[in-house]
């Protein structure tokens, strides 16, 4: 082990100057020491690649050979076949068949498949030994990893989901994040799509206002994420969804916690496994419903028509039709015919080293695009995507195993310019010094770099393409000066290949270590001591390049360098010790332990204006600009967490168990007086298909009813949440003490007022399921209803104008609220024969209800902006969170139709603006006039229920995998729709609805509002039930068809398995949602489900290989 870390360190310190050159060099020099630990295997070069062969003289093998099926003749494929008492054998083949060399013919063969009843059967000197097997239920019966220990599945009486770690690993994707997505009941998954991106996760719901994202759990050490993990070392996933299984991590787990189990090696020869697939990302058509240039113009027409004002543009000219211009702009002047002298070509003048001069004023000139451009196609390509694994494991039987894998993966955005890039290596060896003494290690080192584009703002490169009128055209006059909205009447959206083309050298780079070393003592025969240390150090440094732009209406000649550097480091110990036994009738599993964490961090960033020249990058440094220098830096409140646990965990006669949990934690972020906390949990379960009355009852296999009750806690606070700050500012506070009345000192003033009172919120979980098997395992059924209360809630609480203005502004987090969700989690799967076709099916179906029901008294609602701010834009906000609705509801005015008419307005009631063709609102409390208090809860972005169903089949070499994720029941607010259907709202494209399905008086029965120049509270000027959609869905995530090569063809060449496939993936979507991507990612949950053209997920088209030898 200390070998490793001693080539950790090396790979750390050369990381900078060669990543992938230093990640070979460890990877070898492991290998090649690991390897030394036993002895040199021998290879059957023709059939087989054995593990380790104990008989020493081989010369007088024996060659046997056999089939293996089922019991109803169908041959099984991928059946291992051992001699028992070694590593030495073979796998079947697609038929069925297996060939294998033997020492002698005294030997028994070990025949296993997942799903069936194990055999040994003595060889007997024969040479063909064809082998049947039986289905058996016990055999599918997993032991998983839980909360600091390991049980079979049938013995958990808490709320457990197992992810089939093969079925998440077959979409192509950088995290597993992404990669859960309908594969576990209970889990909802809201995925970003950006590459190298992070997904929402949320399990059962929300436990509080913010911080909702889980625990996660690697290798014993806890992580904020999964970024940094290599989805292809996973071995194993569970989600801890009720206190019975999630309270052992005590404050951290009312969120939910998900265990990951890296993999490890086994015993034997070195085996290698390479995995390799290339793909296509087809970003599509994007937007098929916006106006081409000539549409546009006759918008501004009717617009202009409708609102009584004459129809001339500049660009347009005037009178009765709009006319398309030759040249959008030259020099000064805009909308040109051919022939202008001002279109003069020798006139162009654009000098890009003068741009830095605030007095240089570039001559461009150009040309309209009167067939418009394809924004769209032109910020948007077929991007690649690749990703290359590399795996060697092995061991020493009774003394070594060691895993070693070298991770590549990159993935180009559909958004020019945008790509994700990562490399990563892993390291996870165990020795057993003794027979009773184990000590171990995990280690993943990786490093990533990005360049991001914009995801869901008004400002992103999407939004752009939607918003920039068609007809500019993307250059100038002269091929690669970027044309832009600089002439009038063309807005001021920036052209998106121009931001994307002077961001591309922006760099987001990350480096991270991670693992821990552990200590194992088995001990008094049924004790066993258990010793972890673990963390994570992690650096992110960002560099934003200044661009200077010369062709928008609104263009940046003074731009900024920005540049930060950040970084932490947590470490976790772990102690415990464990009591396993059975006498009689009874098992019983005691486990007591201790663990500390801690984390800290610390950052910095900089920035810099006004540079003598922005092409030369390597001249654009903090120190060479000459004006707005700016620096800040602090570190991260540090903040520690103590904890004793506890479980006992008894099972009587097999059919009756019983779990008790205890923890107790202490957390530096709360105040002396509210530190510490203690969280219980108890489960009972019951093995009823035991029983004497279901015996006979040949179709169940295995039936267990289960409840569980208990406490979990949330620290999510920031650490300084206790603290009274003050700060220093010369802006905020500051006096001149030497009377220059040119040179103020700075003072400090008041900047937070600390809660010291703060303590956790408590998350109380009750949980009633059942698991249930069927005719001989082929069928699996797992149901839960839970129900899931926070207390204490942690919100901000305005304060009183008189503790100053900027800490009224900055208010502390208070235990004031309480929320609760409510749902049923429900996973099925089917195992199947068909003939000679395998089948194998899963369905997971989730749902959740949430209520807020408490905010704080005397506070029965808070209104929030989301991070779209639209509050800026359109008057008010979407969101409403409040007593007795779910988070995030949907809030304003309901809109029941189109005014049809000035005596329709006449008879309704009264309503600020309205007039023919505007909204008409509902009177919701029916007093005959519309304002305030008729604003209605319209709908939310919380599903009904989303589901999941995964589709394998075999036949002989051939695999098909089809998966299937839907939601339904979900709202979203499509607010690129106040840009797109109203004229008013800024010189931008428009919808097609706008012009062909808004109101006009002949046209009655339209769908939008009569297009105006000017908005107001009866059009697009306030928050209504307009912009809501339905935003349900079903896609096909994944479909892949793989042929596994034929063994016998494969031994030859000294390959144990060869897979080949092709694989798609977004295939189709099918919903009414008019946006680009129904599955809207957002940063807060108190604001979530608003669109502004989210990064979509796209079609890929992908072929791969796995071989192992």
């Amino acid at each position: 082990m200390n070998r490793n870390l001693y080539q950790a360190g090396l790979l750390v310190r050369f990381f900078d100057r060669s990543i992938y050159p230093a990640l070979v060099i460890v990877l070898f020099a492991n290998v090649v020491t690991a390897r030394s630990s036993f002895p040199k295997p021998t290879v059957e070069t023709n059939k087989v690649l054995p593990l380790a062969y104990p008989y020493g003289n081989h010369s007088q093998d024996i060659g046997v050979k056999g089939s293996v099926s089922d019991a109803k003749g169908d041959p099984l494929t991928g059946v291992s076949v051992v001699i028992k008492g070694t590593t030495t054998g073979t796998i079947t083949d697609a038929n069925g068949n297996y060939t294998l060399n033997v020492p002698d013919g005294n030997v028994t063969l070990v025949f296993s498949f997942i799903g069936f009843t194990a055999r040994e059967i003595p060889l007997n000197n024969q040479s063909i030994l064809n082998v049947v097997l039986s289905d058996d239920a016990k055999a599918l019966e997993e032991v998983v990893v839980t909360g600091y220990s390991s049980q079979r599945k049938k013995d958990i009486t808490g709320s457990v989901a197992i992810v089939k770690v093969s079925d998440l690993q077959s979409l192509p994707a950088s995290t597993a994040e992404n990669q859960l997505q309908g594969r576990a009941a209970g889990v909802t998954v809201i995925s970003n799509n950006q590459p190298g991106s992070v997904s929402t996760v949320r399990i059962r719901g929300f436990a509080s206002f913010t911080g909702n994202d889980p625990l996660y759990i690697v290798d014993g050490v806890p992580t904020g994420s999964l970024l940094g993990i290599n989805p292809s070392d996973v071995e194993s996933m569970q989600v801890l969804k009720d206190a019975a299984s999630a309270s052992i991590y005590g404050a951290r787990a009312s969120n939910g916690v998900i265990v990951v189990t890296t993999k490890k090696g086994k015993t034997g020869s070195a085996k290698v496994a390479y995995d390799v697939s290339y793909g296509i990302q087809d970003p599509g058509k994007g937007w098929t419903n916006m106006l081409n240039p000539q549409e546009y113009a006759d918008l501004t027409w009717l617009a202009l028509k409708n609102s009584g004002q004459p129809q001339q543009s500049v660009q347009y000219g005037k009178g009765a039709t709009p006319v398309l211009p030759d040249y959008l702009l030259a020099g000064t002047a805009s909308g040109l015919k051919e022939g202008d002298p001002a279109t003069n070509p020798a006139l162009y003048n654009l000098s890009y080293a003068n741009l830095a001069d605030a007095n240089y004023a570039p001559y461009l000139i150009v040309k309209a695009n009167k067939q418009g451009t394809n924004w769209w196609k032109e910020v948007t390509r077929k991007a690649p995507i690749t990703n290359h694994n590399l795996t060697v494991s092995g061991g020493a039987p009774d003394k070594s195993r060691y895993l070693f894998s070298l991770n590549y993966f990159n993935q180009d955005g559909i958004v020019i310019e945008n790509f994700y890039k990562r490399y990563s290596a892993r390291i996870n060896t165990e020795f057993t010094l003794k027979k009773n003494i184990r000590i171990g290690q995990n280690l993943q080192v990786y490093t990533s770099q990005a360049n991001t584009a914009a995801n869901n703002t008004e400002a992103s490169e999407l939004a752009l393409a939607r918003y920039i009128l068609p007809i500019v055209p993307l250059y100038t006059i002269r091929e690669g000066d970027f044309a832009g909205t600089k002439g009038n009447g063309l807005g001021t959206a920036d052209n998106p290949v121009a931001v994307r083309e002077r961001t591309k050298n922006n760099r987001a780079n990350t480096f991270g270590i991670f693992g821990n070393m552990y200590l194992e003592v088995d001990f008094l025969k049924h004790f066993t001591a258990r010793s972890s240390f673990g963390g994570s150090y992690g650096t992110n440094d960002y560099t934003n390049y200044p661009t200077i732009e010369y062709e928008g209406a609104e263009n940046n000649r003074n731009p900024t360098l920005a540049v930060g550097f950040f970084k932490n480091r947590s470490w976790t110990w772990t102690n415990q010790l464990t009591y396993k036994n059975t006498f009689g009738d009874h098992s019983l599993q005691v486990l007591a332990g201790t663990e500390a964490v801690d984390d800290a961090g610390n950052r910095i960033e900089g920035s810099r204006s006004n540079y003598f020249l922005y092409t030369n990058l390597n001249a654009i440094t903090l120190s060479s600009g000459t004006s707005n220098q700016l620096v800040s830096g602090f570190p991260n409140t540090p903040a520690s967490l103590f904890s004793l646990f506890g479980k006992v965990d008894y099972e009587f006669k097999n059919k009756y168990i019983a779990s008790v949990i205890v923890r107790r934690d202490g957390s530096s972020r709360f105040g002396v007086d509210n530190r510490y906390a203690v969280f219980p949990a108890g489960s009972l379960g019951w093995r009823i298909s035991e029983e004497a009355f279901l015996k006979n009852v040949t179709w169940l296999t295995d039936l267990k009813l289960r409840g569980s009750y208990g406490l979990m806690g949330n620290q999510r606070i920031d650490p300084a949440n206790q603290y009274t700050q003050f700060s220093t500012s010369k802006g905020a506070a500051s006096y001149d003490i030497g009377g220059t009345s040119t040179t103020p000192q700075s003072g400090y003033y008041l900047s937070f007022i600390g809660n010291s009172a703060g303590k956790w919120e408590t998350n109380v979980s009750t949980n009633v399921g059942f698991d249930a098997t069927f005719f001989g395992g082929k069928t699996d059924i797992s149901f839960d209803w839970y129900q899931k209360k926070t207390n204490n809630l942690l919100y901000t609480v305005e304060q009183l104008a008189t503790a100053g203005g900027i800490a009224a502004q900055n208010p502390p987090f208070f235990n004031v609220g309480s929320m609760k969700n409510t749902g049923i989690d429900l996973a099925i799967s089917q195992r199947a024969n068909l003939r000679k076709v395998k089948l194998d099916a899963t369905l997971t179906l989730t749902t959740y209800k949430n209520e807020i029901t408490k905010i704080a008294d005397g506070i029965s609602y808070f209104d929030y902006n989301s991070p779209l701010n639209e509050q800026n834009r359109i008057g008010g906000v979407f969101t409403r969170n409040a007593v007795g609705h779910p988070i995030n509801a949907y809030f304003g005015y309901d809109v029941i139709g189109l005014f049809q008419s000035a005596d329709d307005v006449a008879k309704s009631p009264t309503q600020q603006s309205a007039a023919p063709g505007r909204f008409k609102y509902r009177d919701a409390n029916g007093d005959g006039k519309i304002d305030t208090d008729d604003r209605v809860f319209f709908g939310n972005p919380n599903p009904k229920f989303t589901y999941g169903l995964n589709l394998n089949l075999s036949y002989k070499g051939f695999d098909l995998a089809g998966f299937f994720y839907g939601v339904q029941g979900r709202d979203a607010i499509n607010y690129a729709r106040f840009t797109t259907d109203f004229y008013s709202q800024g010189v931008t494209n428009k919808s097609k609805e706008a012009l062909y399905n808004s109101w006009r008086p002949d046209n009655l029965g339209a769908k939008v509002p009569i297009q105006e120049t000017v908005g107001n509270f009866s059009t697009n000027a306030i928050p209504n039930s307009y912009y809501k959609e339905d935003a349900s869905y079903l896609r096909l995530k994944n479909l892949s068809l793989g042929y596994t090569l034929p063994t016998h063809l494969l031994n030859t060449i000294g390959v144990d398995r060869l897979r080949v496939y092709i694989q798609a993936t977004n295939l189709f979507t099918i919903t009414r949602y008019t946006g680009l991507e129904p599955e809207i990612i957002s940063t807060d949950d108190r604001a979530a489900g608003i669109d502004a053209n989210a990064y979509p997920a796209v079609k890929q088209y992908l072929v791969g290989a796995s071989i192992n030898f």
